[in-house]
């Protein structure tokens, strides 16, 4: 998987897609500083994701970001995506890529040492690890901490994603520790005191 290990910022979409959320998303695509922008969409019914996939995917493209979908291959095939990310729950890697051939294929391990090296040898293209720090974005049912980085780094030098509550005041600490990419989404989305721009620039 060939992406810029300058560009740290794995981007996860906001929960609802409101008026603002295409311009605000170009502005922050346009910094330079995400490598790839995931849809993550419960509400919202098959239909309307292909419909704000393919908006996503034009902003995506025209700034050279990687664009996947969170847990269904088949709707990252239906839109042709760059990949998909599964959760442990979703579709197994295998039936995944047969649909997606040689597209991009993570996998959450939560803070599981053993998912991580079943991931690896299932051909995943990154893992992700989480959450790191309590998050608003969603339920936290899985603590990671340094350590799983570390340990897996020894073992294999897949992409790591690290996930959960990241913003300005801790994502530094994450990328000492050979954190490659940081998945953030309430910190860019939902903040209560900076715009979208502000937010992401304060990520140096």
């Amino acid at each position: 998987m060939k992406v810029n290990k300058k560009k740290k910022i794995y981007l996860i979409s906001p929960n609802r897609i409101s008026k603002n959320f295409y311009k605000n998303l170009n502005t922050v695509l346009k910094t330079g500083k995400v490598s790839f922008f995931q849809m993550r969409l419960k509400k919202y019914t098959l239909k309307q994701k292909v419909q704000i996939g393919k908006k996503i995917k034009d902003i995506c493209k025209k700034v050279n970001v990687k664009f996947l979908i969170n847990d269904d291959p088949l709707l990252a095939k239906m839109i042709n995506a760059d990949g998909c990310h599964l959760g442990q729950k979703d579709m197994n890697i295998h039936d995944a890529r047969k649909l997606l051939k040689k597209k991009i294929i993570g996998i959450t391990c939560h803070n599981s040492l053993r998912l991580a090296k079943l991931a690896v040898k299932s051909g995943a293209d990154y893992l992700a690890f989480g959450a790191f720090n309590l998050s608003k974005t969603k339920r936290v049912k899985y603590k990671a901490n340094i350590e799983i980085i570390k340990k897996l780094k020894k073992y294999s030098n897949i992409p790591i994603v690290a996930i959960g509550g990241i913003n300005n005041l801790n994502y530094k600490k994450l990328l000492l520790n050979k954190a490659d990419f940081l998945a953030i989404s309430g910190y860019i989305w939902n903040n209560k005191k900076l715009k979208p721009i502000d937010a992401i620039n304060k990520l140096k």
